[in-house]
């Protein structure tokens, strides 16, 4: 009699024996007969190894992940470029009732809600304090939290000198980067025009170099902006092997710049117009060692901690330094305070980095129509021009100064003699 096989034996015969060959070449392991074990017996006493207590320092960070959640994916929403109806609506005479609304859409003031939330309970504590105290409700041992206020009024000019050359840098360098971009968009644009007017034959090639100059932006674009897809967004423009060597470097927009330096090697040109198209490349280095650079070296990190310190001191003390004049008043004249403090410094931290500012999904998409238009009406723009110039050659000026046709001239003029 042939003995049973047990269920490892029969799924390891089975399945593997007849599946396809693999690959990755997986062998199945030898089936090993083991006691049987007893079912676990699940209670509510078990713990669970996976799940992670709940703590002091987790729950005093919820608020804080909660808006910087948010915020996050506010930043990873694509920014429209502006229209003249955007451009009226921008100017409008009720925009500050439509900003004063939509305040709780903002991503800078929810990014305010942890800080404010924090010093306006520090400011709740104090004045609690002082109040228990005042109403012998505690010890006389407990002093009431007071101070002078001649030292915040020293360092008040201070702190407002430090916001502003925090802002007015952090703003200069989203002007850089908006520049940067503006001559990567021209030098694309230049670049194309260029080769639909300096490349005759060749047409495939010629194609081919259009679609790696429009892929440009979109790759320096993703290269610059975090957990972009630049698979989704180059698959309707490049070819599938082209992209699948663009996907597999480590720098993709040089490597798309390799495309079109080698791309160029190839076409049948004069020498002179290969030198002008050549040039034309240093403006796509010249745009990411820019880019990279305003990526790479933040505000000097010394200076962008000092003003958050200031800030924090200052609003954690504001309660005692302002006990004296104002009492419970406290409370909301802190929650003003840091509210319009921490949002000019958010505004500063926001701009510090201006890719996610920029509408750069906007501009990659000017650039790809503008030349997909180019090399549409190529074609009929030249036909046109041909045929003017023909136009232009078959009229003969008479004295007169009137046009006149060669063909009906040489008729009259046999006719006469």
């Amino acid at each position: 009699m042939s003995t049973p096989k047990s269920p490892s034996q029969t799924l390891s015969s089975s399945s593997f024996s007849s599946s396809p060959p693999s690959p990755f070449k997986f062998t199945p392991k030898p089936s090993l007969n083991f006691p049987p074990k007893p079912p676990k017996i699940l209670c509510s006493q078990t713990p669970n190894p996976q799940s992670k207590p709940l703590t002091f320092i987790k729950i005093l960070r919820t608020i804080p992940d909660w808006a910087d959640g948010i915020k996050e994916s506010r930043m990873k929403q694509s920014k429209p470029l502006y229209k003249h109806k955007d451009w009226a609506r921008h100017r409008s005479s009720l925009r500050h009732i439509r900003h004063l609304l939509s305040s709780l859409n903002s991503r800078v003031i929810l990014s305010l809600v942890p800080p404010v939330i924090a010093f306006t309970s520090v400011a709740t504590v104090v004045a609690s304090y002082n109040t228990a105290v005042i109403w012998h409700l505690l010890p006389e041992v407990f002093p009431v939290l007071r101070a002078s206020s001649l030292p915040y009024q020293l360092t008040a000019p201070a702190l407002a000198l430090l916001l502003v050359f925090r802002t007015e840098a952090s703003y200069s360098r989203f002007d850089e980067g908006r520049k940067a971009w503006s001559k990567v968009v021209s030098g694309t644009n230049d670049f194309a025009r260029q080769v639909i007017v300096s490349v005759e034959k060749d047409c495939g090639l010629k194609t081919a170099i259009l679609q790696y100059v429009m892929a440009f932006p979109i790759a320096l674009k993703c290269h610059l902006i975090y957990e972009s897809d630049i698979g989704r967004d180059l698959q309707d423009l490049l070819e599938d092997d082209d992209l699948e060597i663009v996907l597999s470097s480590n720098h993709r927009p040089r490597c798309i710049i390799q495309f079109i330096s080698q791309s160029m090697q190839l076409l049948d040109l004069e020498e002179p117009k290969r030198t002008v198209l050549e040039s034309k490349v240093s403006c796509f280095h010249e745009g990411i060692g820019v880019c990279e650079q305003i990526m790479g070296i933040p505000i000097p990190l010394s200076y962008t901690r000092l003003t958050s310190r200031f800030l924090v001191l200052w609003h954690l003390t504001l309660p005692i330094i302002l006990w004296d004049d104002c009492n419970w008043i406290v409370v909301p004249a802190t929650f003003v305070s840091a509210a319009s403090l921490f949002c000019i410094e958010e505004v500063g931290v926001l701009i510090e980095e201006p890719f996610q500012m920029l509408a750069l999904d906007e501009l990659c998409k000017h650039v790809c129509n503008d030349v997909q238009e180019s090399m549409k009406s190529e074609k009929k723009i030249r036909e046109t021009l041909v045929a003017k110039k023909e136009a232009a050659a078959s009229m003969n000026p008479s004295p007169s100064g009137h046009p006149t046709e060669q063909n009906n001239t040489r008729p009259n003029s046999s006719s006469s003699r």
